[in-house]
C-alpha cells in the first residue's frame, strides 16, 4: 500500500471519527421527535349520570408535553377497563393498598424530557365536539383529536382552532372557532383571552345550530368585562317642540371567564400520585357583575326606560358589591 492510499484511509477514519462525535452533542429535538412526543394522551373526565341512572365518563384527551423512553398505559386506566362502571371502580380502588413505583417506573420519569422545546407548546390540531344525552338534560363534551408542536407566541393574537361537530353523521363540519394564544403577561393574574365575538352557522337534523366563534383577543384579567350591545328606540324632545325618535345604543356589557374552584381530580395514579386519572366536570362559571351603571331614557311609548349596564366584574368567591 502506497503513500497516497494510507493517507486516504486516515482521512477517511477521522472523518468518521468527528461525525460520531458531533452525533452525540447534537440535539435530539428535532421536528419528527417533537411530532412523535407530543401525543394524545388518555384523559377522563367524569360527566354525570345518564338517563338510566349510571356515572358517565368521556375520554376527553389531553397533549401530553414530554417523551418517554417507553409509552406505557397506566396501571389504573387498565384496571379502570375491567370493571363496569366509575363506581365499582372507586369502590375497589379504596380497598387496594397503595403499592410504591417499581424502579422501571421511576427511572421513566426520571427520563422525561421536554418535546417541544423551549419555543414551542404541545396542543391540540383539532377537537371534536360530543353530544351526550345525560340525566339532568343534554350535554356537549369537547375531546382532543390530535396534538402537535406549535410556536409559542410573545403576543396576544387570535390563533385557529378546528373543531369538528357532528362527527360520523352526514352533518359532519369542521369550524375555525378560533382561541386566543398562550401568551404570558407580565402582570400576575393576567391573560390572553377573548374579547369580540362571531358567529357560524351548522346544519343539523334540528334545522340549525349557531356556534360562537373568536375575533378577537386582548390581555384581561380572568375573570374580565366584555362589550354587549343592545339597541332601543328614544323619544327625543327638542326645545322647539320638534319630536324626535333616534336609534339608542348600550353597551350592557357582559362577564366572562372564571374562577379557580379549588382541586378537580377525583382519581390519582397509585405509581404517580401527581397523574390524575379521573377528573370531575368544571365547575359553572362564577364570575358575576361587581358595578353598575343605569340608563333612562323615553320610549316611543313615552314611557320612561332603564337599562342596567354592566362596567366591572368579580369573582363571586370574592367579596361581592353593590357600588355603581
Amino acid at each position: 500500500m502506497d503513500g497516497p492510499q494510507v493517507f486516504l484511509l486516515l482521512l477517511c477514519a477521522l472523518c468518521l471519527s468527528l461525525s460520531m462525535v458531533l452525533s452525540k452533542h447534537t440535539d435530539h429535538r428535532n421536528l419528527f421527535t417533537q411530532r412523535v412526543c407530543c401525543k394524545r394522551q388518555i384523559h377522563f373526565v367524569y360527566i354525570g349520570q345518564d338517563i338510566s341512572g349510571s356515572p358517565v365518563s368521556v375520554d376527553v384527551g389531553m397533549c401530553r408535553s414530554h417523551c418517554v423512553g417507553v409509552s406505557k398505559p397506566e396501571a389504573g386506566q387498565q384496571e379502570y377497563s375491567k370493571h363496569s362502571s366509575m363506581l365499582e371502580f372507586l369502590r375497589n380502588k379504596k380497598m387496594r393498598r397503595r403499592r410504591p413505583p417499581s424502579s422501571s417506573q421511576t427511572s421513566l420519569s426520571l427520563n422525561q424530557q421536554p418535546s417541544c422545546g423551549v419555543n414551542h407548546v404541545c396542543e391540540a390540531t383539532g377537537m371534536r365536539v360530543e353530544r351526550l344525552l345525560l340525566f339532568d338534560g343534554p350535554r356537549e363534551v369537547e375531546t382532543v383529536e390530535e396534538c402537535h408542536c406549535a410556536l409559542k407566541m410573545n403576543q396576544c393574537v387570535r390563533v385557529p382552532a378546528l373543531k369538528r361537530f357532528y362527527s360520523e353523521t352526514p352533518y359532519e363540519t369542521v369550524i375555525d372557532v378560533g382561541g386566543c394564544s398562550q401568551s404570558k403577561d407580565s402582570r400576575e393574574g393576567f391573560h390572553c383571552v377573548p374579547t369580540k365575538f362571531d358567529s357560524a352557522l351548522v346544519e343539523t337534523p334540528n334545522k340549525a345550530d349557531i356556534i360562537e366563534t373568536v375575533a378577537a383577543c386582548e390581555v384581561k384579567e380572568s375573570c374580565y368585562r366584555i362589550p354587549y350591545v343592545e339597541y332601543h328606540y328614544e323619544i327625543v324632545h327638542h326645545a322647539d317642540g320638534v319630536k324626535e325618535e333616534r336609534l339608542k345604543e348600550i353597551d350592557v356589557g357582559r362577564c366572562l371567564g372564571g374562577c379557580s374552584a379549588g382541586n378537580r381530580c377525583l382519581l390519582r395514579s397509585p405509581s404517580d400520585p401527581e397523574t390524575c386519572l379521573l377528573w370531575t366536570e368544571r365547575q359553572s362559571n362564577s364570575c358575576v357583575p361587581r358595578a353598575y351603571e343605569s340608563h333612562s331614557f323615553l320610549n316611543h311609548h313615552g314611557q320612561i326606560r332603564t337599562v342596567l349596564t354592566i362596567s366591572s366584574c368579580i369573582c363571586q368567591n370574592t367579596a361581592p358589591s353593590t357600588e355603581k
